[in-house]
């Protein structure tokens, strides 16, 4: 066995109406991957913040190499050898790579205070060939790829000496290739000593990369696992309390005389959405599929008047309608969960309450005065409908897990009363808990005569939601598959059918 690096004991810590844990334990050894996991709520990014100083802890014991460990703050954390990697990435974008990643320590010319580009270049090129980046000192941070930004978030933590790395939803923006290429940096990384923690809501990526996985559950340290002795089910079970599902749709639940509530005959809006044209019927879930890059997202921007359309016609229930922004789109029974629910769907600086009525505010208002009684009626209503968990509706949005968070955009639609909704990747990020919820309540929605579409990147989600799935490629509609013929390998390939008409 290895050195053991890491060690918390009893670690508890409360909020204003929150016990965030509750005695938690966790270790880590040298080199090794650690998966922690548990619904979001459930305690790993308080034990992590705990952990690099963000907050201090209120009982417990950490101890560091051998020795008690509280930091006052990241900065320490890192200088001590401990960083993380934020789901979110704080870089500047208009630097380029090598700036980025020894801001706050550039290299110098000598004992001057000049700036020696040329050497901090070298350090960062070396640094790449350390860690088998391939990546361009000099580019740009902002024209580089979301999974190459993390790569260089990775390299610049490495550049401290790390002994132990943090890494919280890594994969979440990620395609297919970059997770291979993040997977071959962080073994490197771990046959070098470096131990890692692994935050995912993924379970197929916990067994391929990990050695050992703890589970949280309600801020509680339920147990720890070696990967290889566990199945998915298990975990997910340790998770929950409680065994979930997740068989692919069998057929169809729309009737075949269902009413089309919305027709969009050749959209065309820049170069990722090229001549679409699809229908949608009333109580139906909607299944779009495609690679990154398709153009699904940009579809539904269009469509929502986010983005300008070219040309193509849009009809909601058979009437033509022109749709020129949001506003526009709202009007006509639109609602829009963006797959950014931070930078589009939330104002995490408000509370719950006025995050849920942010769509109809206007109902809300008399004059100069507000019916802050009705707010909080309808507000409470929803929110014990879709089961938020809060301690109040006054609560912080940005104090809510990132579950809770997407059930408050989802009020939001629901309190506006909107007929169509557009969920776009509704379980990224969140854990399988929340998830059978979101599908709990998308299929109760559906009942009652909604219609949804649905944009995910994850096949099982799409076929265990789906009554139809329109697949895209570049920009292009390039097939449509009745939930009952559709498979994940019928899907692949439509979505690798490039220049298709």
């Amino acid at each position: 066995m290895s050195e053991k690096v890491l060690e918390m004991k009893k670690i508890d810590k409360r909020f204003t109406g929150v016990h965030a844990l509750k005695g938690v334990d966790f270790d880590l050894f040298a080199g090794e991957i650690h998966a922690l996991v548990g619904e979001n709520g459930a305690g790993k990014s308080t034990l992590m913040k705990a952990l690099t100083g963000i907050f201090p802890k209120d009982t417990g014991e950490i101890r560091y190499l051998g020795k008690l460990f509280n930091p006052r703050g990241p900065k320490e954390a890192m200088k001590m050898g401990i960083g993380i990697i934020h789901q979110e990435l704080n870089m500047m974008d208009h630097l380029t790579v090598a700036q980025n990643i020894f801001i706050g320590r550039e290299s110098t010319k000598g004992r001057s205070f000049l700036l020696d580009e040329k050497a901090q270049n070298k350090r960062t090129e070396e640094l790449f060939t350390r860690l088998n980046m391939n990546i361009d000192p000099l580019e740009i941070l902002g024209n580089l790829t979301v999974g190459k930004q993390q790569m260089v978030e990775i390299a610049k933590a490495v550049s401290h000496n790390l002994k132990v790395l943090i890494l919280d939803e890594p994969t979440a923006a990620l395609t297919e290739t970059e997770i291979q290429e993040l997977f071959a940096i962080m073994r490197g990384l771990a046959e070098k000593g470096v131990a890692m923690i692994y935050i995912s809501h993924r379970m197929d990526e916990i067994n391929k990369i990990t050695d050992r996985v703890t589970v949280l559950r309600d801020g509680e340290y339920v147990g720890t696992e070696n990967t290889k002795d566990i199945t998915k089910e298990q975990i997910i079970n340790m998770m929950v309390g409680r065994v979930i599902y997740e068989k692919p749709k069998a057929k169809s639940n729309v009737p075949e005389n269902a009413k089309v509530v919305l027709r969009v005959d050749s959209l065309n809006a820049g170069k990722f959405v090229q001549n679409v044209s699809f229908d949608l019927r009333k109580g139906e879930i909607l299944g779009f599929a495609g690679l990154m890059g398709a153009g699904r997202t940009e579809t539904a921007r269009a469509l929502f008047g986010a983005d300008p359309i070219e040309s193509g016609t849009i009809e909601i229930k058979g009437c033509p309608v022109r749709i020129k922004s949001p506003m526009e789109a709202v009007s006509h029974g639109i609602g829009y969960l963006s797959e950014d629910r931070k930078r589009y769907g939330l104002a995490v600086d408000l509370s719950v309450s006025a995050n849920a009525v942010m769509a109809s505010y206007d109902d809300y208002e008399k004059g100069l005065f507000i019916h802050a009684k009705r707010i909080e009626k309808v507000t409470q209503k929803f929110v014990e409908k879709l089961k938020v968990k809060t301690p109040s509706l006054d609560q912080l949005l940005k104090n809510l897990s990132g579950g809770n968070q997407q059930k408050v955009v989802i009020a939001k639609w629901l309190i506006k009363d909107s007929e169509i909704l557009i969920f776009d990747e509704p379980t990224r990020g969140i854990d399988v808990g929340a998830k059978s919820e979101i599908y709990t309540l998308m299929n109760e929605l559906v009942k009652e005569g909604k219609s949804i579409i649905m944009i995910s990147s994850e096949l099982p989600e799409i076929l265990r939601m789906s009554d139809r799935i329109v697949v895209m490629c570049e920009g292009k509609k390039t097939g449509e598959l009745a939930i009952e013929e559709a498979s994940q390998e019928k899907i692949m390939q439509y979505a690798t059918m490039r220049n298709q008409e």
